[in-house]
């Protein structure tokens, strides 16, 4: 069985929703975590976890998203994370390279989300792009301050090793998307192949980064099984213990039925 630990079903290139989900069960996959990226996001996307079984919601504000956020916001998904289908806040963290939130408020939104997750004990899906280190300072302070008891992952993880096993040693999980599959990622591949397999996710971020025999196109959860082909050969091991550790630690982290 494979997991799909992060998409984004909500997204206005999916109508056609419910094929993409059937697809998705067809090519084994036993769940889709949804992410929100606003208050709007995260109730639509819990709308689309009440409607499909295997599919599960996490809401939070995007980082780019939060100069457009409302004071009233946090208190929503505090609401929003009550229902039986949220299983995290997320999709938060700090976006440094698009210029589209100040980062203070990036930041300020951040704590106050990591937080969030602390009072609910509800693990976070936390988005990281050109801003590692302070992604981590803000984990350490999190920790420090006292963390959910399941933290959480790193989506669509891209940084060094030097990072990674930072990151591990906060308690994430390191989620690989499909930019594990394109020719240039000889990083990423050092990664997968130094970090221990139950530490390791497999996500698709659809409708983005599709892998690379569907580069350009539409991602889809059913392509998840393309990410865990790759971390397979990279780990030199067998497909099938790929997918299962992979929806082990999905199970546990998200605390999902399987």
């Amino acid at each position: 069985m494979l997991v799909d630990a992060h998409a984004h079903l909500d997204d206005a290139q999916y109508d056609d929703v419910a094929a993409v989900v059937e697809r998705a069960a067809e090519a084994g996959v036993g769940a889709i975590i949804s992410c929100g990226v606003d208050v709007a996001s995260s109730r639509a996307t819990l709308a689309l976890a009440e409607r499909f079984p295997i599919v599960w919601a996490a809401v939070g504000i995007h980082p780019n998203e939060t100069a457009r956020a409302e004071p009233g916001d946090l208190a929503e998904l505090r609401r929003l994370a009550a229902h039986p289908k949220v299983v995290a806040i997320g999709e938060i963290g700090l976006d440094f390279y698009r210029d589209w939130s100040p980062p203070a408020t990036q930041e300020r939104w951040f704590v106050a989300q990591l937080d969030l997750a602390a009072e609910l004990d509800r693990p976070v899906c936390i988005h990281a792009r050109d801003a590692y280190p302070a992604v981590l300072a803000a984990l350490r302070d999190w920790r420090e301050r006292g963390a959910s008891s399941r933290p959480g992952m790193v989506h669509c993880f891209a940084g060094t090793l030097e990072q990674a096993t930072e990151a591990i040693a906060l308690g994430m999980c390191l989620s690989i998307a499909g930019p594990v599959t394109y020719p240039k990622s000889a990083r990423l591949a050092e990664v997968v192949r130094a970090v221990p397999l139950d530490r390791l996710l497999t996500e698709t971020d659809a409708p983005y980064l599709a892998p690379q025999s569907v580069r350009g196109k539409r991602n889809e959860p059913a392509w998840v099984a393309e990410v865990a082909a790759r971390i397979a050969e990279l780990k030199d091991t067998p497909l099938q213990e790929v997918a299962a550790c992979t929806a082990t630690t999905a199970r546990r982290l998200f605390t999902i039925p399987l």
